[in-house]
């Protein structure tokens, strides 16, 4: 059962100061406990009612606070339960092609993975179109499982082209990612990514230790270096552990 909160400083005096709307303060002030690390995941945080005694504030005030910050995924709210804070998800750049292990440890979590396939086969119909190759051409097949603090994040389904990454089967992926690697042999001149929700299937749920019913990101992504397409990968993320990100301007 998740612990419950009893580090609660008093922030009265710094709500007063603050133009901004009392609300807003109150969720900054969680915030802040939160990124500070008073708050830890799954920790059981002050009810409304003793966060209005402790704040002087109304509980409307308190309510509009953590329901917010609710909807935002920084707090859990359990009818009946108690309010959690919420398990911080993973994120990833939707309009970039990033490496996971980098991206972990921004975060300041530990990223291993484990190595579920890598072969050699000859490229189906489908996998020859998108890698714009030749039907029966050579490619390499990986299946990688990423793991974020020992929890699976992501099912890396990938197909490189032979022709530009000849020796990537003799590379040791646990040490470094597909993409570390094929970064040095092809850098990377242009990607494109497409976005669905899906189900994952029998194999893919038990890969990622989720349930047949938990909705998933999948990111359909190809790359090229210069002319010659590189690889054809599938990304499968559980939407309850990982969400994307963008950010463009006009």
């Amino acid at each position: 059962m998740p612990k419950k909160s009893r580090n609660f400083p008093s922030r009265v005096d710094q709500l007063s100061d603050s133009p901004a709307p009392l609300y807003a303060q109150v969720k900054q002030m969680i915030t802040q406990l939160i990124l500070s690390g008073t708050w830890s995941a799954h920790e059981r945080i002050p009810s409304e009612s003793e966060l209005a005694q402790e704040l002087g504030l109304s509980r409307m005030t308190i309510s509009r606070a953590l329901s917010e910050l609710t909807a935002d995924g920084v707090l859990v709210r359990m009818q009946g339960v108690g309010t959690f804070v919420a398990e911080r998800k993973g994120k990833s750049a939707l309009f970039a092609v990033n490496n996971i292990a980098d991206e972990i440890s921004e975060r300041d979590h530990r990223h291993h993975c484990k190595v579920i396939l890598l072969c050699e086969e000859g490229a189906s119909a489908d996998h020859a179109l998108s890698l714009e190759i030749r039907e029966g051409q050579r490619v390499f097949h990986s299946l990688i499982v990423h793991y974020e603090n020992n929890v699976e994040v992501q099912l890396e389904d990938r197909y490189v082209n032979a022709a530009v990454a000849p020796d990537y089967l003799r590379q040791n992926f646990v040490m470094q990612t597909p993409y570390a690697y094929l970064s040095k042999v092809a850098p990377l001149t242009e990607g494109e990514h497409v976005v669905e929700a899906i189900l994952a299937n029998e194999e893919e749920c038990r890969l990622l230790q989720i349930t047949r019913h938990e909705a998933c990101l999948l990111i359909r992504r190809r790359t090229w270096s210069g002319y010659q397409s590189v690889t054809s990968a599938r990304l499968i993320l559980p939407g309850s552990r990982h969400r994307l990100e963008g950010r463009f301007g006009s």
